[in-house]
């Protein structure tokens, strides 16, 4: 099973006089990297989320973002004066950066900011963190959910690529026969260069040919590409994704196209070779976004 390291998901739930909104955006990274926002009233939980992320979606680099939302009587809120002002005043250079003139009426965009407005001496009730707790595992679930879809359709892309591989090592073999004749008249043309003809010991040509034909042979480089292209296909399937152990089988397949290409000595084989480079280079592009 392929799942992509690319997620969304977003959970609003209803507490009281608050709503209150959980939300997860994941994306590629080599190793699992998590930033979060949360309000103040919920910092002493983070840790426990941070755990809690890092075990289920196990790698990527994951953006948590928790927001609360009042909509109820405010009247035990105080006002954050020096915030407030600190926001004015970054709104206000923004609209001269961007010549927005006549746009002065800040007041409801900073009321609505983080941390203007804010309980006096709110202590977390219990019973909010639960439902917001239900909330991260739920986002959780979507954030998977999104992940397979889009592992599915990058499944479907690097089978094809797989297969093309193993298409095109079909394609070698034709050219294998030609490959030993032309060897075998270039090797003889080059000694009647150098002796006539009725010197060469032909027990010796044929000692000698037999010796090119045999480090040049390609036999053992197809059958292990073959064998690795079959494991590749055959690990997608795993219950698991598989990221880093396909990119492991992928570096072996690499290898035994790189050692075909130099032992081809054919310009038909090399061409060959090169598409196959072309369709890995299209499967190590699309494992950066596998988990």
């Amino acid at each position: 099973m392929i799942k992509s390291m690319t997620g969304y998901g977003k959970t609003d739930v209803q507490h009281n006089n608050k709503k209150i909104s959980v939300e997860i955006k994941t994306l590629n990274s080599k190793q699992i990297d998590i930033s979060t926002r949360v309000p103040i009233i919920y910092k002493e939980k983070e840790l426990s989320v941070r755990n809690l992320l890092s075990s289920s979606l196990t790698r990527g680099k994951i953006e948590f973002s928790v927001y609360i939302e009042k909509t109820g009587d405010c009247s035990h809120y105080s006002f954050n004066k020096e915030l407030a002002k600190r926001y004015y005043d970054d709104l206000v250079d923004l609209s001269g950066e961007i010549n927005q003139q006549n746009f002065s009426n800040y007041l409801p965009i900073i009321i609505k900011l983080p941390d203007v407005m804010r309980p006096e001496n709110e202590l977390l009730d219990e019973e909010e963190w639960n439902a917001v707790y239900e909330a991260v595992l739920n986002t959780i679930q979507l954030v998977d959910k999104f992940r397979m879809q889009e592992g599915e359709s990058l499944a479907q892309d690097l089978k094809l690529r797989i297969n093309n591989i193993s298409g095109l090592l079909t394609k070698v073999e034709p050219y294998e026969k030609e490959r030993i004749v032309l060897l075998r008249q270039r090797i003889l043309k080059n000694l009647n260069e150098l002796l006539e003809e009725n010197k060469i010991d032909s027990n010796r040509f044929e000692q000698e040919l037999l010796y090119y034909i045999e480090k040049l042979d390609i036999t053992e480089e197809k059958v292990r590409l073959s064998k690795h292209c079959d494991y590749f296909l055959e690990t997608m399937k795993e219950d698991l994704s598989m990221g880093k152990k396909l990119s492991f089988i992928t570096q072996e397949i690499g290898r035994e196209i790189n050692t075909l290409g130099s032992k081809a000595n054919n310009a038909s084989i090399q061409k060959i070779v090169v598409q196959m480079k072309d369709e890995l280079e299209k499967v190590k592009e699309q494992l950066f976004n596998i988990l």
